[in-house]
């Protein structure tokens, strides 16, 4: 059997905010892409056999950088659509829902092509 080796994308300047992001596709900063180049040497020390990534820019940027150039776009692969609350931080949901917690409460409803997830 061999190991499953999940690499999360480099930063952002959503995830500096601490803002959820799902669908914008926010690219990631001078700091992301050297976090994906350090990746290299680890990833590059297993022999991969697949590699796959979400069609968002900021993942397929850190496949590349990391030495991953194989790496087949899955759209399954996107992140939690966050609906109404893409690009707010969790602190501005806890302003009117203090309570708030993603997986029991779920998300305010966004634009039709992104409505959150259920």
């Amino acid at each position: 059997m061999g190991d499953l080796l999940l690499v999360r994308h480099g930063e952002t300047e959503w995830a500096l905010d601490g803002r959820h992001t799902s669908w914008t596709d926010i690219p990631l900063t001078e700091n992301g892409r050297e976090q994906a180049r350090r990746v290299a040497p680890l990833v590059g020390s297993y022999h991969v056999g697949a590699v796959f990534t979400s069609p968002m820019r900021r993942a397929r940027d850190t496949a590349e950088l990391a030495g991953l150039h194989t790496a087949v776009v899955d759209p399954d692969l996107c992140e939690w659509d966050y609906g109404g609350y893409e690009g707010v931080t969790t602190l501005e949901i806890h302003r009117t829902r203090p309570d708030w917690f993603l997986f029991d409460d779920g998300v305010a409803p966004g634009p039709p092509e992104h409505p959150g997830e259920t």
